[in-house]
């Protein structure tokens, strides 16, 4: 049996809104341990994808050849908010490479960050592709393309080396053979793909239990796992959840988010992977969503909890900040799985 997991928005007593969320929780051999009725559903991976995208770079063993610090590491497995610390990390990447922010096919957007989109609304001729959110993963494509002695010109294309290497290395990660991932661009320019939700799951159990100890792409997995956990800021940053999550749980969980509503979570005391999905990609759902799961799942603790309220519920503002609502998670009555 499974569940109907929705994210009720309540206005008063009223359920404005609702969400409906797919989730799919996985060991690293791709069992389906937990889940709601459609965990097979098909989706982009989008950003969370980005950990598996940085692995050739660490398992061909250019991030140690490079010297790449995890902090390094860290913003190019990054969603992040475009802050000055964002920038100047992504930056010093490039310059070491011997490259520009004009090699970066990325393109700019305006960052989340408050203090940085300020200080560019004021000065509009310091907007930067190194602002955009995946100007680390780009980085990091870069220095995996020099290092393999392939053109940089065109990285981001489907047919370069580099794209056909991230497709056979996401499917690997996630148990299916490259031909069965669908292609499109991202929103970054890069190939996205197209998989089950279970798949992506199965990924994030792989990262999660990766050890030290283990193959190279184990080893692999793991340090651009410690690098994710140890700097959960530049994984993110400020009002980010993959951020908030690491925080509040003293690294015990890897998080990383993906546009369109989709979250990934790696428990490596379970070795478990949790994707979830919001079916309409409204990202407001993600939160409550994937804490109450959690929350289910026994992974995080009730001091774990009371940091991550805001959360959990968050709370709806009208217009003069006044609280006048709020987003619930709210499990459904018990479906057969395909029906």
């Amino acid at each position: 049996m499974r569940f109907q997991l929705d994210v009720v928005v309540w206005r008063g007593d009223i359920a404005e809104s609702r969400h409906r969320v797919q989730v799919a929780a996985c060991d690293p051999d791709g069992v389906v341990q937990s889940g709601t009725a459609e965990p097979q559903l098909l989706t982009t991976y989008r950003s969370a994808a980005k950990p598996f995208q940085l692995l050739p770079l660490v398992e061909r063993g250019h991030a140690e050849r490079w010297g790449w610090s995890d902090e390094q590491l860290a913003v190019m497995a990054a969603s992040h908010t475009g802050s000055a610390r964002h920038v100047a990390l992504v930056a010093g990447i490039l310059e070491r490479l011997g490259l520009s922010e004009g090699h970066l096919a990325c393109g700019f957007h305006e960052p989340l960050d408050a203090a940085e989109h300020e200080r560019l609304r004021l000065h509009p001729e310091a907007r930067s592709r190194l602002h955009n959110n995946c100007s680390g993963k780009h980085a990091g494509m870069l220095c995996l393309a020099l290092s393999e002695g392939w053109p940089v010109e065109g990285y981001e294309e489907a047919r370069h080396p580099l794209q056909q290497l991230m497709r056979r290395t996401v499917a690997e990660m996630c148990g299916l053979p490259p031909e069965r991932l669908s292609v499109a661009v991202d929103g970054c320019g890069v190939s996205v793909f197209g998989l089950p939700l279970s798949a992506m799951a199965r990924s994030y159990a792989r990262l999660a239990s990766a050890t030290a100890a283990g193959n190279p792409r184990e080893r692999a997995l793991e340090r651009i796992r410690g690098a994710m956990v140890s700097f959960p800021e530049v994984v993110g940053g400020e009002g980010r959840l993959s951020t908030a999550l690491m925080l509040a749980c003293g690294g015990r969980l890897v998080a990383k988010g993906g546009a369109e509503g989709l979250e990934c979570v790696g428990w490596p005391e379970r070795s478990l992977g949790v994707a979830l999905k919001c079916e309409d990609g409204n990202a407001r759902a993600i939160s409550p969503a994937l804490i109450e799961v959690l929350e289910h799942l026994g992974a995080v603790s009730k001091a774990e909890l009371g940091r991550l309220g805001e959360w959990h519920r968050p709370v709806v503002r009208n217009h003069a900040g006044i609280e006048v609502g709020s987003l619930e998670a709210v499990w459904g009555a018990p479906v057969t799985a395909g029906s």
